[in-house]
């Protein structure tokens, strides 16, 4: 049986406290990443990193739904092929699209 890690961090007097190093890189946390606390009813209490991508609640029901799907219907499911692709990509031309850029004022 492989031994948990175990590291101890302390509350201050507003109930805030340092998430140990070795916990830090273990979820791979950064400054001002986000932490889930998921709490069991025998009350213990797991932590885990809220990425990015999960901070979208339209995203996250929307995945949830073709998760459900798929598990429902897998025979479904199809390969993307080379027709498809062209049909979409007549949709849209030659549009270069950063989807790491902002958003300019009238886009937001």
């Amino acid at each position: 049986m492989t031994a948990l890690a175990q590291d101890i961090s302390k509350l201050t007097d507003r109930y805030q406290t340092t998430v140990p190093s070795g916990v830090r890189k273990q979820l791979k946390l950064g400054k001002g990443d986000q932490i889930r606390y998921c709490t069991e009813p025998s009350g213990r209490v797991y932590i885990e990193p809220v990425r990015a991508e999960e901070n979208d609640p339209a995203l996250g029901a929307f995945l949830d739904f073709i998760e459900a799907d798929i598990k429902a219907h897998p025979a479904r499911l199809q390969a993307f092929d080379g027709a498809l692709y062209d049909r979409l990509k007549s949709f849209v031309g030659d549009i270069d699209v950063d989807l790491d850029a902002p958003l300019s004022p009238e886009d937001e």
